[in-house]
């Protein structure tokens, strides 16, 4: 069952949220996509299969909707949430170079933030609407072969890792797992994703912490433990990087203040 709410309405930008309650492994039906867009997850994870390409959808991962092409859905965690941003035809033509972009788009930590805090604008989100879209037609990755197993191998790390895998913490036992060198593993994750594996790892966990910011967490001592961080300092360090912002100004823009100082 899908459910969605609009945030703003612009003539050049529907943004809306669209909360998913199905769970299932099995493809969905096809279903054409009817206007040119940008998905982006808020919360949880899905997978996403159209012309042979299949994406992981996950807060690190959107991808690119566009008219007439199918696309078919599996649920396996469920409780998913998202939002779509549609683009009006004569400025995605502008902002996206190529006429047939490839499915996935890569977000980063500081695009994630944005994305955040433009679900909590409201109406006076037109301006970063805009700023967000020519950020991440920038971030989409050109298609790569479809069906292809060293691509299928990169989603199912992808997929242990945000599903806590207790053997994803660690390269060679997650190679292991899945039936495949260490070196191997590297080179197929680092090729597909962008990034090592630790390097996404680290990425996934800069996600969660910047949910719990969002949500008023406040004891980061904890929140670095239940992370897997090796202690406070390793996490302040490790979202100052990926975000811009160390965690007491996230929770200052969260609450409405300014980005005044470090903390």
């Amino acid at each position: 069952m899908r459910t969605w709410r609009a945030v703003v309405e612009t003539p050049d930008f529907s943004v809306r949220v669209v909360s998913c309650t199905a769970r299932h492994h099995a493809w969905s039906a096809p279903e054409e996509g009817a206007t040119n867009g940008i998905v982006l997850v808020h919360r949880g994870m899905f997978r996403v299969r159209s012309d042979g390409h299949r994406v992981v959808a996950d807060p690190t991962t959107g991808y690119v909707q566009a008219p007439g092409r199918e696309y078919a859905f599996a649920h396996p965690s469920g409780g998913d949430v998202c939002t779509f941003i549609q683009v009006r035809p004569s400025l995605w033509q502008a902002v996206v170079a190529d006429d047939a972009p490839g499915p996935s788009v890569a977000v980063d930590g500081r695009v994630e933030l944005a994305h955040r805090m433009l679900l909590r604008t409201g109406e006076d989100a037109a301006d970063p609407a805009e700023r967000l879209v020519h950020a991440l037609a920038a971030a989409v990755r050109p298609p790569g072969e479809p069906g292809s197993a060293r691509g299928d191998l990169a989603d199912r790390a992808r997929e242990a890792i945000l599903e806590d895998d207790p053997d994803a913490a660690d390269l060679v036992r997650l190679a292991e797992a899945l039936g495949v060198s260490p070196s191997h593993l590297s080179r197929t994750f680092r090729r597909h994703v962008g990034m090592t594996v630790s390097r996404y790892r680290n990425r996934v966990r800069v996600s969660r912490a910047l949910a719990r910011i969002e949500q008023g967490e406040g004891d980061l001592a904890a929140l670095a433990a239940a992370l897997g961080f090796a202690d406070q300092a390793h996490l302040t360090r490790t979202v100052r990087a990926e975000l811009g912002h160390p965690p007491g100004r996230l929770r200052r823009l969260f609450s409405g203040g300014t980005a005044g100082q470090d903390a």
